[in-house]
């Protein structure tokens, strides 16, 4: 059974750094998509980055482009999300997700696993 497990959430103050994981187990996902989306209270699941495979190829959100780095380590089946520089606005609940597929997207639908969400909570 496919299982994505969300850490490192946590409160901080704006301008501070958070560091989420996300460690996969249930299968090899070595040559899968994985991503990171967000939902804030009152809105629609967001795209926030995503990763190929091999992490050669990186895409980011407007929304927090220069800000947030997604790493992975095929070799412990995890995904990471460096946030720095954090706004008020980021505030969300945040989910790790993969794609079965090679080519990186952004749209949600595209996505066949997902966590249970990890809260990050930014205070002005």
């Amino acid at each position: 059974q496919v299982q994505l497990v969300e850490s490192g959430g946590g409160l901080v103050q704006a301008g501070g750094s958070l560091r989420l994981s996300c460690a996969a187990s249930g299968r090899t996902f070595s040559r899968d998509t994985m991503g990171w989306f967000r939902q804030a209270p009152g809105k629609e699941r967001e795209f926030v980055a995503a990763i190929n495979w091999t992490g050669s190829k990186t895409v980011y959100a407007d929304s927090v482009k220069g800000r947030c780095t997604i790493s992975r380590d095929n070799a412990k089946n995890t995904v990471y999300l460096q946030m720095n520089s954090l706004k008020p606005e980021d505030t969300a609940v945040y989910y790790c997700a993969v794609d079965l597929r090679i080519v990186v997207r952004t749209s949600l639908d595209e996505y066949d696993y997902w966590g249970q969400g990890t809260q990050v909570t930014v205070s002005s």
